[in-house]
């Protein structure tokens, strides 16, 4: 029902009430028939299955499945570092999960809990929950509204409603019945909805809509619809992990094949092949994806940015679109005076000298700078509370600030000249007017929109004198002003011998004489431009969203570099009322062009969010409002405030910006693109060592060669070099040119950009070395062979661990001390598998025996071929790309 659109006396028929109210037998029976006044939630998942579902994941399946063969095969050291790995991935999936199911507890906090109705024709105070459609409530100031209602009285009031709409400024209400049916929330002055907060004055309004049927019951409805997206890295890595078990399993099947048909033991190979397949899975995957997400969530919450749910660290780097609020985010959240015209000149507020403001006489004698800083300080509402922060109306609190820092305090003004009298503003007057006592007589300040003082003003007041006033040239600079942004306030006087007996409006707001306009706006954060270049310059496109008028958001978008003075600026802006009149398949054709979009509407954020996604795009989104929590849900980063932020918000998001900054996303996103390198480098390093296992005893085989590695030694090797150089990986610092190249692309496969090629090639290089040394060793009548080929495939392993630490960097010019940790795995490693052939109680478990000091060197050397070819391989790149 488009209530905004209707007279009251319309809605009261309509609702079958009256000015006063229902009776409470009516009431009782509206309750049965419409429900309770709450957010209702859908049937949760229990705890138990959330940890169960955690199990589902591909990956997952195929680990249990490697723990499940290693038990049988006696290999309980294998198993049970298996399991403890998938039991911890499973406890920090749940958690995340668990936390995410609390945003509907925190959007049900926000409703008020009792209301001021009149049932009965008497007010009474009830909890919140029992309104009902037809229920009077009476609104007063400090009071949160408890359901979406008409306005049909509206005393100087205003409600905060950025929770709702984004607007950091309260909206002023009144009771006229609206005309246009596509106007957006934040412009519907005669509605009240709940969960939105009364700044100042009083009115009444008719209860429309309880419970679900509200605007923040709507909003309750799409968060509990919305699914969250997977994340890239699940997504890449459920299917790495359904391709590697498929060829896992083949290789497996072709190596037992292939073994029987030389005359190979059948038990032996079937051993062999089962510990291959173990080996094949790089089981430390999970638990390096894990360790690094949270290496990386402690590093952020530094940078200000606290992680909600971990997958979210490495969403980062794919982002593509980073939508973002403009309050707050982008800017201050701190209305501020930016400039003044006074004495017949535009003028900077920071041009403006300090004065201490002496003994005024305040008569036209005074400069008009001098007049104007005290109008705005004593013609004030703000107050100041006992910590000295200024509370109030966020215009009335840039007024107060201008002045105080120009040297004219509000608190020892007023001593000079105390208020007397006052015409409090309304929306109908659009004016406001003080009136002080003074050495000699009175004066009066007025301030209010520019053109109606314009209109009440017979002169200006000038360094020369009074000066009359030319209403075409000070329309024309007031919407010069607004044109930069700014929102105008023309500050006018009046001098009086005696106060007025008749303080009607009339009386006391004619005849002005205007001192100057002020202009006031939301400043950008200084760090806002230089965040944005930069995430242009990684190729991320920024955006932003704003409940705020089109004009200011294109000045505030100007400023900050979103959009460029040199575009094409009518494809580029667009409103929430022309969004709504286009079709979702019309608006993806647009979405990627659009740079701001203003007066826009909680659900066509979402709108927005799921277009970019629909044409494969990754979407960062940023919200503090409740209206905020559904997109931020389905965006792949939901991205909440810290400080201005409410709880839904919160609880929705999957990150917290602690400091409410833009800058500290693009900080985030560069953090989201080291890990994934990591992680890619860790898939390259597992998988590659993984390969060299295979080739080297599947090859054997093939080319007449006695299998090389026995069962124990796929499984030692896969235990010492998988664990804890892997781990040491995701430590790696970021690459020197991260955030200059273009995010990744969401669809890419964790292969792409020669990834695969390189674990095949340098996998087939591992094998023949290794080869090479059992052929070499059999024909040179080296009895220790076994022992040789398994130190070269392990330490092998180890040499290209070194070399992958960068894509296209040399280790030599990287520096083997830049990443500590993966040095200690690397000295660990070589110990252990010394200790395997020198620590004579292990030779009979490793099936090894000691090698001579000869055998030693020629290991070594064969060792450190892979690391010198892939060494070769990142020169020839580096040429090429030069």
């Amino acid at each position: 029902m488009l209530w905004y659109l209707k007279d009251i006396e319309t809605i009261i028929s309509e609702l079958q009430s009256s000015p006063d109210g229902i009776s409470s037998e009516e009431a009782q029976k509206r309750l049965t028939q419409y429900g309770p006044n709450t957010l209702e939630e859908k049937k949760k998942k229990t705890p138990f299955m959330m940890f169960l579902d955690q199990f589902k994941d591909f990956m997952i399946l195929v680990l249990i499945g490697a723990a499940i063969i290693s038990g049988i095969l006696g290999e309980a050291t294998d198993t049970i570092a298996i399991v403890v790995i998938v039991v911890l991935n499973a406890i920090i999936g749940f958690l995340q999960e668990y936390r995410a199911e609390k945003a509907m507890a925190a959007l049900k906090k926000m409703a008020a809990p009792s209301a001021t109705v009149i049932r009965d024709g008497m007010p009474l105070n009830i909890p919140a929950t029992q309104l009902v459609p037809g229920d009077i409530v009476i609104l007063e100031a400090g009071k949160v509204v408890p359901a979406d209602m008409r306005l049909i009285e509206a005393v100087q009031l205003k409600i905060e409603e950025a929770s709702l709409t984004g607007e950091s400024v309260p909206a002023e209400k009144d009771t006229e019945p609206l005309r246009d049916e596509q106007i957006p929330l934040g412009d519907r002055k005669n509605m009240a909805y709940k969960g939105t907060f009364v700044t100042y004055g009083r009115g009444k309004g008719i209860v429309v809509s309880t419970g679900m049927n509200t605007e923040i019951g709507k909003i309750a409805t799409m968060l509990q619809e919305e699914e969250e997206v997977k994340t890239p890295l699940q997504k890449r890595l459920a299917n790495f992990g359904q391709k590697l078990a498929i060829a896992v399993l083949i290789i497996c099947a072709l190596l037992f094949v292939v073994g029987l048909m030389r005359g190979e033991e059948p038990l032996l190979m079937l051993l062999t092949a089962i510990s291959l397949a173990v080996a094949a899975i790089p089981e430390a995957l999970p638990a390096v994806v894990t360790i690094s997400l949270a290496i990386g969530a402690k590093k952020m919450v530094r940078q200000n940015a606290l992680i909600r749910k971990l997958p979210a660290v490495e969403t980062l780097g794919s982002i593509t679109y980073i939508c973002s609020d403009k309050t707050g985010t982008l800017t201050l959240n701190k209305m501020t005076v930016e400039e003044l015209y006074v004495d017949g000149k535009l003028i900077r507020t920071k041009e403006i000298e300090t004065t201490t403001q002496g003994s005024l006489s305040l008569d036209h004698k005074d400069s008009p700078t001098s007049l104007l800083m005290t109008a705005l300080s004593v013609s004030n509402d703000a107050q100041i509370d006992p910590d000295g922060n200024v509370i109030g109306d966020p215009t009335e609190a840039a007024l107060y600030n201008i002045a105080k820092d120009k040297g004219f305090d509000k608190r020892e003004m007023e001593q000079l000249m105390p208020r007397v009298a006052e015409l409090p503003f309304d929306s109908d007057r659009k004016c406001m007017t003080t009136i002080h006592k003074r050495d000699k007589g009175y004066i009066s300040f007025t301030k209010g929109a520019a053109d109606v003082i314009i209109e009440k003003a017979e002169n200006i007041l000038t360094a020369e004198g009074l000066k009359s006033v030319d209403k075409q040239e000070l329309n024309e600079i007031g919407e010069g002003m607004a044109a930069d942004g700014l929102r105008v306030l023309c500050i006018a006087m009046k001098n009086w011998d005696s106060l007025p007996e008749s303080l009607s409006p009339e009386n006391v707001e004619g005849g002005l004489t205007i001192i100057g306009f002020v202009g006031m706006m939301d400043p950008p954060r200084e760090e806002a431009k230089e965040a944005v270049r930069l995430c242009k310059t990684a190729g991320i496109v920024p955006v932003m969203i704003t409940g705020d008028h089109p004009l200011t958001a294109r000045v505030i978008a100007e400023k900050v570099g979103i959009l460029e003075s040199t575009t094409d600026n009518e494809n580029i802006i667009i409103t929430g009322a022309e969004l709504q009149g286009l079709s979702l398949k019309e608006f993806e054709e647009k979405v990627e062009h659009i740079r701001v979009y203003a007066r826009v509407e909680p659900e066509q954020k979402l709108k927005i969010v799921k277009a970019l996604q629909d044409r494969g795009q990754f979407v960062a989104m940023t919200g503090d409002g409740v209206n905020d929590a559904p997109a931020l849900k389905r965006a792949d980063i939901g991205v909440a405030m810290g400080v201005t932020g409410t709880d839904v918000a919160k609880e929705a998001a999957h990150m917290i910006l602690l400091d409410d900054n833009f800058a500290t996303i693009v900080k985030a996103v560069k953090e989201g693109r080291r890990i994934f390198d990591n992680i890619r480098k860790f898939i390259k390093y597992a998988m590659t060592s993984n390969s060299g296992e295979i080739w080297t005893i599947f090859l054997a085989p093939l080319i007449g060669l006695p299998i090389p590695l026995l069962p124990i030694h796929i499984l030692w090797i896969n235990l010492v070099t998988d664990g804890l150089p892997g781990l040491a990986l995701a430590t790696e610092p970021p690459e020197k040119n991260i955030m200059n190249r273009p995010p990744r692309d969401p669809k890419e496969s964790i292969f792409a950009h020669g990834l695969g090629i390189q674990i095949i090639w340098v996998g087939l290089l591992m094998g023949l070395v290794s080869l090479f040394t059992e052929a070499w060793a059999i024909k040179t009548d080296h009895p220790n062979w076994q022992t040789m080929v398994f130190t070269v495939l392990c330490l092998s392993q180890m040499g290209n661990v070194l070399a992958i630490r960068s894509e296209r960097e040399s280790l030599f010019s990287q520096g083997i001390l830049s990443n500590k940790p993966l040095l200690g795995a690397f000295i660990l490693t070589f110990l252990l598998q010394m200790a395997t052939i020198y620590i004579p109680f292990l030779n009979p478990i490793f099936k090894t025996a000691p090698l001579s000091l000869g055998e030693l060197i020629i290991t070594l050397v064969l060792s450190s071929v892979v690391f010198f070819a892939v060494e070769i391989d990142k020169l020839i790149r580096r040429t090429k790309k030069r």
